[in-house]
């Protein structure tokens, strides 16, 4: 099934392996896509879907250097080059929405403020990456520092945040992509929003479940009147407690949002397993509800292999399957998958910043009966 083609809103795709988003931090000065990018997303297009890394919706959605926006004309051009080369290559792509909330630091936003949150409450420990002393991505020149203490959101502010979303994927349709996914996952705006430890607000957009679940509702019922409920996906981790972000009930939370989510008709849930060392399993009958409470496709990425994917599939409580890593060494893994092949492994230091190495010279895989 790994390999079948599948319609997935009101595009085909030519099999069921996805690309997920993944910070590279790339991007040339003034948050803009790249040649070098370009080639890199299209060489992994014979994924069914690429899912683009996360891209700020605006300077306040900023929490890491390096990485890409969509909220300005130089960011849609650059972005521009990425679809066409990906196109050419007969992929598809979507574009990843992100507002990081209170992961950032005040370098990075506007007039040098504080990051902004539910409610002003810092994840302790929990760090973003800035370049060292201005330097550009292609030197590789980082550092993690610990992220600034955030500010409440004001309800304007509210209201402000999901305008910029909203032009946020207008301008990912300009810039030629499929569709966009709302970054609702891994500790960052939406997700704190959710999340009961992260979201002590008093007022509509906080306390009770319902209200906690407010502003995902907004987001994406504006998104999905802007550009089709068709081409809009939503990114959830459940069980996930990056970036400090715990939710006391995350199947309660979760399966009330896939229930939003499904009554606004989106093409997508893309549910984020964790995936580190002793992380906690998100048990079937939780994929189930999550089955049962969501018509649309569901997508589930976290240490895949071939195996683990097609028992998924088979049990039909997943979809589409995304691969997360292994992509980034591996530019034609659904071919090395379909066959058997071994993978190459990714060069850790290279993830981040820094130039072609580690990025696009990973070698496709050479078989001389091919």
């Amino acid at each position: 099934m790994l390999f079948d083609q599948y319609t997935l809103g009101t595009i085909d795709i030519k099999n069921r392996i996805v690309m997920p988003p993944m910070t590279r931090s790339r991007a040339a000065r003034g948050e803009i896509a790249t040649d070098l990018m370009a080639h890199y997303y299209a060489q992994r297009s014979t994924a069914g879907l690429i899912i683009s890394e996360g891209s700020q919706i605006s300077r306040q959605g900023q929490g890491y250097a390096w990485t890409p926006g969509l909220f300005t004309e130089e960011q849609i051009a650059g972005w521009k080059k990425v679809t066409a080369a990906v196109h050419a290559n007969g992929g598809k792509i979507f574009a990843q929405l992100w507002h990081v909330g209170r992961i950032s630091h005040h370098s990075l936003q506007p007039n040098g403020e504080a990051p902004v949150a539910p409610s002003a409450i810092s994840a302790e420990g929990v760090k973003v990456f800035l370049a060292k002393n201005g330097k550009e991505a292609l030197s590789g020149e980082g550092e993690m520092v610990q992220h600034s203490h955030p500010r409440a959101l004001t309800i304007d502010e509210i209201k402000q945040i999901i305008s910029d979303y909203t032009q946020a994927a207008r301008n990912a349709i300009e810039a030629g992509f499929d569709g966009v996914e709302l970054h609702g996952a891994n500790g960052y705006l939406i997700e704190q929003f959710m999340d009961s430890e992260t979201n002590k607000r008093t007022d509509i957009y906080g306390g009770s479940l319902e209200n906690r679940l407010r502003f995902l509702k907004e987001v994406v019922t504006a998104v999905a009147a802007a550009v089709g409920k068709e081409r809009v996906g939503v990114r959830q981790a459940p069980l996930t407690t990056l970036m400090g972000a715990i939710d006391a009930h995350p199947e309660e939370t979760y399966i009330a949002a896939a229930k939003i989510l499904n009554e606004i008709g989106i093409a997508y849930i893309h549910i984020a397993e964790a995936d580190w060392e002793n992380a906690p399993v998100m048990a079937e009958s939780f994929k189930e509800a999550y089955r049962n409470t969501f018509s649309g496709t569901l997508i589930y990425s976290g240490k895949y292999t071939k195996e683990r994917a097609e028992e998924a599939l088979h049990k039909g409580w997943a979809d589409l399957i995304g691969f997360g890593r292994p992509f980034i060494a591996n530019p034609d893994l659904p071919m090395r998958i379909q066959n058997d092949w071994p993978l190459n492994e990714p060069d850790r230091s290279t993830f981040f910043g820094g130039t072609a190495k580690g990025y696009t010279d990973y070698p496709f895989y050479k078989n001389d009966n091919v």
